[in-house]
C-alpha cells in the first residue's frame, strides 16, 4: 500500500517538473528568436520586400537590365543609395542594395532611413536607363 500511495506524489513531481522544462524551453525559444531577428535587421538605412512574390534584383535600375537574383517577401536588405531611372507604376526610384550592386525597384520595398541619393553612378547605367522604353513594366 505505501507503493500506491507514493505513485501521485511521484507523478505530480513529474508533471511539475516536466511543466517547469517546457515554460524553461519554450522562453530560452522565445529570446533566442528574439535575438537572431535583432542580429538580422541590416543598419540603416534599409529596405523591407513588401511584394508578395518578391522582387528581382537587376544589374542596373532598369527592368531591361540582367536578372541577378531575388529577395523574398518580408525579407530586409540594406540600401546604399537610390537613383531616378525607370518608372514602375508610378515609381521612379530604384535602390542600390549595400552587400553587392544590384539594385531593386523602390516600388517593391519599403525604406527604413533616410536613403541618399547615389553620387557615383555607372555611365553605362545611364545608358540602359536611357534605353527602357517609355511605359516599360516590371
Amino acid at each position: 500500500m505505501a507503493t500506491s500511495a507514493a505513485l501521485p506524489t511521484l507523478r505530480s513531481r513529474i508533471i511539475v517538473g516536466a511543466s517547469a522544462l517546457t515554460t524553461a524551453v519554450a522562453l530560452g525559444t522565445t529570446l533566442l528568436g528574439a535575438t537572431a531577428a535583432q542580429a538580422a535587421t541590416p543598419a540603416r538605412p534599409y529596405g523591407t520586400v513588401v511584394a508578395g512574390a518578391g522582387v528581382v534584383q537587376r544589374q542596373f535600375p532598369s527592368t531591361d537590365s540582367s536578372v541577378k537574383g531575388s529577395l523574398a517577401y518580408h525579407q530586409q536588405v540594406g540600401l546604399r543609395c537610390k537613383v531616378h531611372a525607370q518608372n514602375i507604376e508610378g515609381n521612379d526610384i530604384w535602390y542600390l542594395l549595400r552587400d553587392n550592386s544590384n539594385w531593386v525597384s523602390a516600388k517593391y520595398v519599403d525604406n527604413t532611413g533616410t536613403v541618399d541619393l547615389c553620387k557615383d553612378v555607372l555611365r553605362s547605367s545611364t545608358a540602359v536607363m536611357n534605353a527602357v522604353p517609355k511605359g516599360a513594366k516590371g
